[in-house]
């Protein structure tokens, strides 16, 4: 039986050796080097490494996983003629696989990154209306609810603002606001359903400005008067700052309970605002993070299956604190009101919600002045210390850099406020009264 030599061997595994110009040059065989690569037929634990002299070349075999068997030349020549042969199909056939697969990975992917159409309210298909509606400049439908006293005879009236995965029926001020308060000071109350959320229509150009100016409308359309208060909660606390921003005119006064914080807001310190964000569970802290640097991929990282998502939206009772869960055992939701609070689909309510709340704003709350430097009004903010969601810490900066705004901090409450025994009352008094009950 009859072996490689050494050209033969080279020339038959040709894909696998590096060797330097000359290296089978019998005359200038002493100073060159011949690395093989060699991949066999049998499995080896690992790589190894053997050197071997083939008249005065030094050769190193280099076995990766697998080990070398001598082969026949007659052998080894037939199988360099069919490996030439096939080689020019492979090198054409190769290339178009892989220009396959990549496109069918940037379909998939391109796929995955888009929201599905909205299922409009009062469209074919869609859910049925079923409250009132005004329409908007921008021939936008927004629903609303009405509480308390009738509205034409009222004498405060008060925009209310649901927060994050909510709707006009999760109005809490109004629905836990004592009957003797609403008839002693002829409260009116109007809740309405935020752009994609219930039955409003969704808004795909939404902004802290349109909301601000979406609220001055129906104020305008039901005929509330030059002034009105308004309230929000939550991510709807988060809205009155743009009302303070944009409509400051047309207030009386203003509550934000718990408002959401935006970490990216200029002014607030960088090590104060990081201590903030990485107290958050580290779904929120990506989620929130997506929302901000990549709000295109919002819908995509809040569906996809391979990671945690935003709590809020996966209702992650790790997000409330020890009060908030006594005030929820209480209070359970009216799940014929939830249901409709994303029936329009998530990203034009929940992911759209958080890419406003956490983008980039045209402006800082803490660059506002006060909208009521006569004292003809007030604004108020209210922030438990054991709020989950909402860092207190932020709050206290916000509160020290706006002074003329009225801090009341509650010690043992979380971010459930107005469910809390008694406070709907305290929040609409300290607003309509200046009166704080202790």
């Amino acid at each position: 039986m009859s072996y490689f030599t050494l050209r033969e061997y080279v020339e038959t595994y040709s894909d696998n050796v590096v060797l330097r110009p000359g290296a089978l040059d019998s005359r200038r065989s002493e100073r060159v080097d011949v690395i093989i690569l060699v991949t066999g037929v049998k499995e080896t634990a690992g790589t190894r490494l053997s050197k071997s002299r083939y008249r005065g070349i030094s050769i190193l075999t280099i076995m990766l996983g697998r080990e070398l068997r001598k082969v026949p030349a007659a052998k080894a020549r037939s199988h360099t003629r069919k490996s030439n042969n096939r080689s020019p199909a492979s090198n054409r056939i190769m290339p178009k696989l892989l220009t396959v697969a990549f496109a069918g990975f940037l379909a998939w992917a391109y796929k995955s990154i888009q929201p599905p159409e909205p299922t409009i309210v009062g469209a074919p298909g869609g859910p049925p209306v079923t409250g009132p509606r005004i329409l908007l400049r921008d021939g936008r439908h927004l629903a609303y609810k009405e509480h308390g006293a009738p509205r034409d005879s009222a004498k405060h009236k008060i925009v209310f603002v649901h927060g994050f995965h909510s709707c006009r029926h999760d109005a809490v001020i109004a629905n836990l606001l004592s009957q003797e308060l609403f008839d002693e000071l002829g409260i009116y109350i109007v809740s309405f359903d935020r752009p994609g959320y219930g039955e409003s229509d969704p808004d795909q150009k939404r902004t802290p400005k349109s909301l601000a100016l979406d609220i001055e409308e129906l104020a305008d359309q039901l005929g509330l008067g030059s002034r009105f208060y308004v309230v929000g909660f939550s991510m709807g606390g988060q809205v009155v700052w743009g009302c303070l921003k944009y409509i400051p005119q047309r207030l009386a006064g203003a509550s934000l309970i718990a408002p959401v914080v935006n970490y990216w807001w200029p002014a607030f310190p960088s090590n104060l605002s990081l201590e903030a964000y990485y107290e958050q569970l580290p779904q929120d802290q990506w989620a929130v993070r997506v929302a901000h640097y990549v709000p295109w991929l919002t819908y995509w990282w809040n569906t996809q299956k391979w990671f945690p998502y935003s709590s809020p939206i996966a209702r992650n009772p790790k997000v409330f604190s020890t009060p908030d869960m006594s005030i929820l055992m209480k209070h359970r939701p009216n799940m014929k009101h939830v249901a409709q609070v994303r029936q329009q689909g998530d990203y034009v309510s929940l992911h759209r919600d958080m890419m406003v709340g956490f983008g980039t704003w045209e402006f800082d709350p803490m660059d506002l002045e006060n909208p009521f430097p006569n004292g003809e009004g007030s604004v108020h903010l209210w922030q438990g210390d054991d709020d989950l969601l909402v860092p207190v810490t932020l709050q206290r900066y916000i509160a020290q850099r706006l002074p003329w705004i009225k801090y009341h901090e509650l010690p043992g409450t979380g971010h459930l406020i107005p469910m809390a025994e008694g406070m709907s009352d305290k929040i609409v008094k300290a607003l309509l009264l200046e009166e704080i009950d202790t």
